[in-house]
């Protein structure tokens, strides 16, 4: 395994890193989440990524019975978790849904510590941004949780370029705890926000990236080019808003163009796409997902890859899939 910085802090994660979005609670239990979380753990995987609102909570529930059953040092792995929808969506819940105020924040932060049977977490993002709740709020009461213990470093997910330049700035103005990494989706046919939006905050105030959906939720896997599949996350019912794109055509055609590099390279698709991910350097570590322990070592073979895409590769890939990527 390797490990990188994320960002500018000292804190370093594996290249390749684990996330519940989607399977856990839906597609896996605990007794399963115990093998997956060892197999990645004896691999080197020390990065093990979250949201409050992954499975009503029940995501975080789950991966903190594992680790627990698990029994490794706290010092031994990262752990992070992700705020901004909230638990309650009920209409009355005003101040517990779609916002980065300070008292969710409080909150929200106290409630995964619960789920997770944790002291702290490592890593606490804004999963979105809030239009309705002033910056310098959100990120005053994100670097008092630091402050107070309950998380280590704090980022954002989904923010624009200008919205986390705002936060650094307000926090280096006051003197408080700075954001340090971003989580966007980035993957072969969805480039344009890590490669181009964010290009001077890599430089200008050392942001770090944990990108997620490297398959483009299975998509880059070609399990898609002939429909969906009865045990896919396409078919489960609260995914159906990612079907139309999963069967795109252009795209699912750019994916049979990707086969025959990814054979020449002795790699599965879905190593050939983690790879292309984790190759550029910006990225603190690619979040990868599984819903059983052969997918989970499928994409941990994707370190492997990495080494085998020369330019020339490089370019290829271009070429097969450039004309789909935004």
């Amino acid at each position: 395994m390797q490990y990188r910085r994320v960002g500018q802090s000292g804190l370093r994660i594996s290249t390749l890193s684990l996330g519940s979005w989607v399977t856990y609670h839906n597609q896996v239990d605990i007794a399963s989440a115990v093998e997956m979380l060892a197999a990645a753990y004896d691999a080197g995987v020390n990065f093990f990524d979250n949201a409050e609102v992954y499975a009503g909570g029940h995501s975080e529930e789950i991966m903190g019975a594992a680790m627990r059953q698990l029994g490794w040092p706290r010092l031994n792995y990262v752990v992070s978790s992700k705020y901004y929808w909230g638990l309650d969506r009920s209409g009355d819940a005003v101040n517990r849904k779609d916002t980065l105020n300070r008292k969710y924040l409080m909150q929200a932060v106290e409630g995964s510590l619960r789920r997770f049977g944790l002291d702290y977490l490592d890593l606490i993002y804004c999963h979105r941004s809030d239009p309705h709740t002033p910056i310098e709020e959100t990120v005053r009461a994100m670097s008092d949780l630091i402050t107070q213990g309950k998380a280590l470093y704090w980022g954002t997910s989904e923010w624009s370029a200008a919205e986390i330049r705002a936060a650094w700035d307000i926090a280096d103005r006051h003197g408080w705890h700075k954001p340090i990494v971003e989580q966007p989706q980035y993957h072969l046919f969805h480039r344009g926000r890590v490669e181009k939006e964010y290009a001077r905050l890599y430089e200008d105030i050392g942001l770090g990236l944990t990108t997620w959906s490297p398959l483009a939720s299975g998509l880059l896997t070609g399990k898609y080019r002939a429909g969906i599949p009865a045990d896919s996350r396409g078919a489960l019912e609260n995914m159906a808003f990612l079907r139309d794109g999963l069967t795109d055509a252009a795209k699912n055609a750019a994916v049979g163009r990707l086969e025959p590099i990814a054979a020449e390279l002795g790699a599965t698709l879905a190593q050939l796409a983690i790879a292309w991910a984790a190759r550029n350097p910006h990225v603190s570590s690619v979040i990868t997902g599984a819903s059983r322990l052969s997918q989970l070592r499928d994409n941990l073979g994707a370190l492997a890859v990495m080494d085998r895409l020369t330019p020339e590769v490089m370019a290829r890939i271009e070429e097969a899939t450039g004309a789909q990527a935004a």
